[in-house]
């Protein structure tokens, strides 16, 4: 296609000079755009087709960057950031040193609030609205939230504040739902539903304004009609709750319709208080393809557009997988495993899960606080649940963890998947923190498989405990290592010698032990897989620290109060003074890229392991081994 007008948009100053005649055949040069540009680098897909028009529309009726706005999650701004001046920035998307794949306030000026978690929009959007009031600043603040994270508490506490006059001062703000009746997964819950209801009712909205139309020039019975109106409309349609909340409510309207889209947001921007907009929107607008099936392109890989995506065919089981698979096995063996995600039922592998066992899957949407807090009461009752949540999501869960279930401790799985690196989407979804968080919980005990296998079997393992459990591994794939049928508990707490060696022992958690084993054949050094981060088997530990002259504990999550915090912990309490040296991920957010690069980058590959044993401990093992520095 000819990008002709999209060519000449460096920033939305440019945008908002066009007639407005233009801006359908911009809106269709943006989304092929955005199309191609997407097939070649892999990202976010559907959800940012569906927002192409309301990107526009946004950028072209309000002051950006002044006027600020705010997206929720943020993989849906690819069209955000084309229009911002980062068009030429797109073949680097979500590559090492390139242009993230989420809004970051030091990329961009028009990316006034950093995001990747849900439903923050609001209550960010509140705070920019009440400090232009306080600082005498003319600007408006919009919240564009959507694909399903109206589903989350924190939205309505946000709501419940923003609408409150007496505590907002009925803040000079809009929110704007981008309705595309999905989240990641099909959505569920009753608020989906209510939505639903409320588009059944449109009908109702044209009426009202064909009424008010009609009545103007008649003041008294306009008046009569607006006194009525509240009570009429609960003949029609459920009240909204958004406007219980404080909020003017206008829509829902059609968000891909540019001609009722910008006349509404520029009367929208005129008023005072707090304004709500209804946008009814469609997730892959625009291609057919991901019109078809938004979940599969959600976020695909490179692919040729004209083609779609192709089914992936053989190759090793990913952690995923092999969970998914647990989970089924473990199910159809007992009637009291109940499973549960927060709104990740493809990404944490639950599609077989939800088939087989409908009744005992339980998506709750994008509410973690909640999924914790209801599997602790689904345990109260004697089932066993296992919750499906990634290590960046569980974060947001953690006073629920401790004071639902780890101080009543109940029998929960945590199912951590995303642990460690994660490449592509940054900072935001690293499982970087999990290890350090966990292992300070009492009751909790927390398992680090280093492949498929043992993934699966300390997955039964933790299942097999009477108080809570967690079991963290990767995304993607491992070592290729075969996945038996059968489930064997694995001893609790204990460890594994994997290479015996000279000098230095290696103590591995996770997958990171095979990096570990081709760096210990260089420095023949000893290698265990300790399984456990909590019970740590201190037993290994101590007659490994009495048997050589130096640890190395290797993991991939945060160092700082991580696993090898909790070594150098058991060797202090056993009064061993072993030098310890722990190689973790580094004290530092870590940016976007190909994970095995990122891997290297920390240190974490064999060669970092062994260029890190010898800058530490070379003397020692030169005295074991001459020849080791030649």
């Amino acid at each position: 296609m000819n990008y002709s007008l999209l060519e000449t948009i460096n920033t939305p100053a440019d945008l908002r000079r066009l007639p407005r005649h233009d801006l359908q055949q911009l809106a269709e040069e943006l989304r092929d755009f955005l199309l191609h540009s997407v097939s070649q680098t892999g990202g976010h897909l559907s959800s940012n087709l569906g927002t192409v028009e309301l990107t526009i529309a946004l950028h072209y009726v309000f002051d950006t960057p002044h006027d600020r706005l705010v997206w929720d999650v943020g993989h849906q701004t690819y069209p955000h950031k084309i229009l911002t001046g980062r068009r030429e920035r797109m073949p680097t998307l979500r590559q090492y040193g390139g242009m993230s794949g989420f809004p970051r306030r030091d990329e961009s000026e028009y990316d006034t609030f950093g995001t990747a978690h849900s439903s923050t929009s609001i209550s960010a959007a509140l705070g920019m609205a009440l400090a232009s009031r306080l600082k005498g600043e003319e600007r408006k603040a919009v919240a564009i939230i959507g694909d399903g994270a109206m589903t989350a508490g924190m939205a309505f506490e946000a709501l419940n504040n923003a609408g409150y006059p007496h505590a907002a001062g009925g803040a000079d703000m809009l929110v704007v739902l981008n309705d595309n009746d999905m989240s990641i997964s099909p959505p569920v819950g009753a608020l989906n539903k209510y939505l639903a209801r409320l588009l059944s009712g449109r009908f109702y909205a044209a009426a009202r304004e064909g009424a008010k139309q009609v009545l103007k020039n008649a003041p008294p019975l306009f008046e009569l009609a607006r006194r009525i109106e509240e009570h009429a409309k609960g003949m029609v349609v459920p009240a909204t709750i958004f406007e219980e909340f404080g909020f003017n409510y206008v829509g829902p309207i059609d968000g891909h319709d540019l001609e009722s889209l910008i006349p509404t947001l520029e009367n929208l921007r005129k008023l005072k208080g707090p304004q709500f907009l209804h946008v009814v929107t469609k997730k892959g607008y625009g291609y057919k393809l991901a019109e078809a099936d938004p979940v599969a392109y959600h976020g695909p890989s490179k692919f040729n557009p004209a083609e779609g995506l192709k089914k992936a065919s053989g190759g090793k089981p990913t952690f995923t997988q092999v969970f998914g698979q647990w989970l089924c096995d473990m199910a159809a063996q007992d009637e009291r495993l109940v499973g549960i995600t927060p709104a990740m039922r493809e990404g944490s592998g639950m599609v077989e899960f939800e088939q087989r066992f409908p009744t005992r899957y339980h998506d709750v949407g994008i509410a973690e606080q909640h999924a914790v807090t209801f599997a602790a009461g689904l345990a109260c009752e004697g089932l066993k649940p296992v919750v499906a949540i990634y290590s960046t999501f569980l974060q947001r869960a953690y006073d629920q963890l401790i004071h639902d279930v780890a101080i009543q401790n109940l029998p929960v799985v945590f199912a951590l998947d995303r642990a460690g690196i994660v490449g592509a989407d940054g900072a935001t979804h690293m499982g970087a923190f999990d290890i350090a968080f966990l292992r300070c919980i009492p009751n909790l005990s927390l398992m680090t498989p280093s492949d498929e296998n043992e993934c699966r079997q300390l997955l039964y393992t933790a299942y097999c405990q009477d108080h809570p459990t967690a079991v963290r591994y990767p995304r993607g794939s491992g070592a290729g290592v075969e996945v038996a049928q059968t489930m064997t508990a694995l001893p609790f707490g204990k460890g594994e010698v994997r290479r015996q060696g000279r000098g230095v022992a290696i103590l591995a958690f996770g997958t990171l032990l095979y990096p570990a084993l081709e760096a210990a054949d260089k420095l023949d050094a000893t290698v265990a897989n300790m399984r456990f981060v909590k019970p740590l088997d201190t037993a290994l530990v101590e007659e490994l620290a009495r048997t050589h002259d130096a640890i190395v504990t290797v993991e991939e999550g945060c160092v700082v109060g991580g696993a090898g915090s909790a070594v150098a912990e058991a060797l202090h309490a056993a009064g061993l003074s072993t030098p310890v040296l722990m190689l973790g991920l580094k004290d530092e957010f870590i940016e976007h890229g190909d994970p095995a690069k990122l891997l290297a980058l920390q240190g974490l590959d064999a060669a970092g392991i062994e260029r890190a044993v010898l800058q530490r401990f070379g003397a020692k093992l030169a005295l074991v081994r001459p020849a080791i520095n030649q």
